[in-house]
């Protein structure tokens, strides 16, 4: 469990992926939630989505989706849980989308030895990293990477998330399990990767460099 929820109510936001999504909670309880495929149309959906919670989504704690993940949807997360943070007057953390995915994992599908989390990175590469234990753990390091790399990092681990058919295509022997990112997981991560600083973690050098002098 995420260290928020010892804060009343906590409002998790999740929009590093092409899902858009949404999760209140009152401790541990889901008191309130809305997840949707929304491609590009985050800074669209969020608000609105945020707006149709329970009290409008009003709590004591806003966590976000940090990455890795899309640049332009782990913008428009940030952005709205420091907005949110600011008018109410509480504190903001960050979480990992890979540990999001873990921690569904183990807990809707039972998955309790090592996994391998793999989502769709940026020019044909991957982010993958992988976990193990009762509280999803990391056992290797973030990593963006192309499609054979990605799966040889992979090896045997089961694989989640939106990479994972594309990885066990590449050679990754694992079971796939093409789980989504959905704000409600977020009460379920444990340990630093549940309480990072809401600062984007993009996973790999930007496209755009300085110019050279």
């Amino acid at each position: 469990m995420a260290d928020g929820a010892r804060h009343g109510r906590r409002l998790a936001i999740e929009t590093a992926t092409d899902n858009c999504s949404v999760a209140l909670f009152e401790g541990d309880r889901l008191i309130g939630h809305c997840h949707e495929a929304v491609g590009r149309g985050h800074a669209e959906r969020l608000v609105p989505m945020i707006a149709a919670l329970p009290d409008r989504g009003r709590a004591d704690l806003v966590s976000v989706d940090c990455g890795p993940g899309s640049f332009t949807g782990i913008r428009v997360g940030l952005a709205a849980a420091r907005a949110l943070g600011l008018a109410w007057g509480v504190p903001v953390q960050g979480f990992s989308s890979l540990a999001l995915l873990a921690a569904r994992a183990h807990h809707e599908l039972g998955l309790a030895g090592e996994v391998a989390v793999a989502i769709i990175g940026g020019h044909g590469e991957y982010f993958v990293q992988s976990f193990a234990g009762p509280c999803m753990d990391p056992i290797t390091d973030l990593a963006s990477l192309p499609p054979a790399e990605a799966a040889l990092a992979c090896g045997g681990r089961p694989l989640i998330g939106s990479g994972a058919a594309a990885l066990a295509a590449a050679g990754a022997t694992g079971a796939v399990h093409p789980l989504a990112t959905d704000a409600r997981w977020a009460i379920a991560i444990s340990g630093p990767l549940a309480n990072l600083p809401p600062v984007p973690v993009y996973g790999r050098a930007p496209d755009a460099r300085p110019a050279a002098a």
